[in-house]
């Protein structure tokens, strides 16, 4: 007799244990960051959080998303430019989730298919444009990379808010051109400044000239200012030049005789 009411409370405790346990795997915390997207009989509820809820085991299932931004580092893509050049580029997508019930509910990995789309978005863009293009105008080739990628996972809940391209490798051959190029160009720039200070000095020394053809005794001034300097370096010879108007004296007074 003293056996049942034993095992009547084996039972209880039994069952105080299973409701227990019951009540436990129902509590779901969701952190600030997440938001947690309930299915109820295979059908959409919404998504919850942040905070604690119950979720009925069995009938109902929570899957949960990250709302930070997430990165993808493409890998480096070979592609053919459009001046049949071939690159190897490689590029960094910044993208977040703004609506996680698509998320879940509209593509199998919302990750992955980001990285796929991103991959050839990257070589199809980089395969329109010309080389000299993708070396100095990355800013215009990320802000259409963006458009492009974030285009096409918007019906997934995404939002791509940047694309950066971090690096171009060229061949071997076409850097040896392109180093040959640059040289040929500062080469180009060196010359054509000189030749610019050429022109400039001799606009200047004719301006000068000019000046001093005005008067003669500035011609002499400026003659006795070049010995003056001469002489005071320290020297041993001193050269003095004839001055001009002797060599007009004499023809005239030949011929007054």
């Amino acid at each position: 007799m003293d056996l049942i009411p034993a095992n009547v409370n084996l039972i209880f405790v039994g069952l105080v244990a299973v409701v227990i346990l019951f009540l436990l795997s129902a509590i779901r915390v969701v952190k600030e960051y997440e938001r947690g997207v309930i299915f109820r009989l295979g059908r959409l509820v919404g998504a919850r959080g942040p905070g604690l809820f119950f979720v009925i085991p069995i009938l109902e299932t929570m899957v949960i998303v990250d709302l930070r931004t997430a990165t993808y580092d493409v890998p480096s893509q070979e592609v053919v430019t459009r001046d049949n050049v071939t690159v190897r580029v490689n590029a960094v997508v910044y993208y977040r989730v703004v609506d996680p019930e698509k998320a879940v509910t509209e593509v199998l990995d919302y990750r992955f298919a980001t990285a796929q789309i991103a991959q050839t978005t990257l070589r199809s863009v980089i395969g329109q444009a010309e080389l000299d293009e993708v070396l100095s105008e990355r800013d215009k080739l990320n802000v259409k990379l963006q458009q492009i990628i974030d285009e096409a996972t918007n019906p997934w809940g995404i939002k791509v808010t940047a694309v950066e391209i971090k690096d171009v490798e060229l061949p071997k051959e076409m850097q040896r051109a392109m180093a040959m190029q640059a040289e040929a160009e500062r080469e180009r720039r060196a010359k054509i400044i000189r030749a610019d200070a050429e022109l400039q000095a001799a606009i200047k020394l004719r301006e000068a000239a000019d000046i001093l053809a005005q008067s003669r005794g500035a011609m002499m001034l400026r003659v006795l200012q070049t010995i003056n300097e001469a002489a005071s370096e320290q020297g041993t010879t001193v050269v003095l030049p004839i001055p001009v108007e002797l060599l007009e004296y004499f023809p005239r007074k030949t011929d007054k005789n």
